[in-house]
């Protein structure tokens, strides 16, 4: 595993600066390494990683794991929460890391030298000791991971709205296949049902 300096340099460059939640984002993912017993960065999708919010948090996961989205590795389920689920796809074993609670004012230990709380957590949480910064617990999920991960080229088509779902996301009610959004509640709503200027549209589906 690369060392600290070289993870935080990495997840830095990505947003021009490095920032606290940056920091417990990698070091968060470096000690789910140790916990699971895995090398990290994984290559091969051996490390399935549940962060409970998006944003910097979320860069410095996916520095330290090797975990993305595009991957299928990655997934956000947006608890607002400075935490995260790591799961060993082999073994089944999961762990959730989450800072400790007073970790704001434990950082102050580590960093005295500044005034501001910003710079004391910036710096206080690359010096804390794991188990001072972290809290961890062991887990299973509701949701068995080969549900999740699904399975490669499984696709179906919604009866309502007629569109592609993937990845075994449809729901079965009433003895039709829906997606999510027909499903409802969806997170989006259409203003109405006149096609869009830029959507083509076919022929025979045009009023005449």
């Amino acid at each position: 595993m690369p060392d600290l300096q070289t993870l935080l340099d990495q997840s830095s460059a990505r947003h021009s600066h490095l920032c606290p939640r940056q920091v417990l984002g990698v070091r968060m993912g470096m000690y789910a390494g140790y916990l699971l017993d895995l090398a990290l960065p994984q290559p091969k999708k051996r490390l399935l990683t549940i962060v409970e919010t998006d944003g910097c948090f979320a860069d410095g996961v996916e520095v330290a794991t090797g975990c993305t989205v595009g991957h299928r590795t990655l997934r956000v389920e947006d608890y607002g929460k400075i935490a995260a689920t790591f799961i060993d796809t082999k073994s089944g074993r999961a762990v959730r890391i989450a800072p400790a609670l007073d970790v704001r004012e434990r950082a102050y230990h580590y960093a005295p030298h500044h005034k501001r709380r910003y710079f004391a957590q910036l710096e206080g949480y690359q010096l804390m000791p794991l188990d001072e910064l972290f809290t961890w617990q062991k887990v299973q999920l509701t949701t068995p991971v080969e549900a999740i991960v699904s399975r490669a080229g499984v696709r179906v088509n919604c009866d309502v709205c007629g569109e592609e779902i993937i990845n075994e996301r449809e729901i079965l009610r009433d003895g039709l296949t829906l997606c999510r959004g027909c499903c409802g509640p969806a997170y989006y709503r259409p203003l109405d049902a006149t096609p869009l200027p830029w959507v083509s549209v076919a022929p025979e589906k045009v009023a005449a």
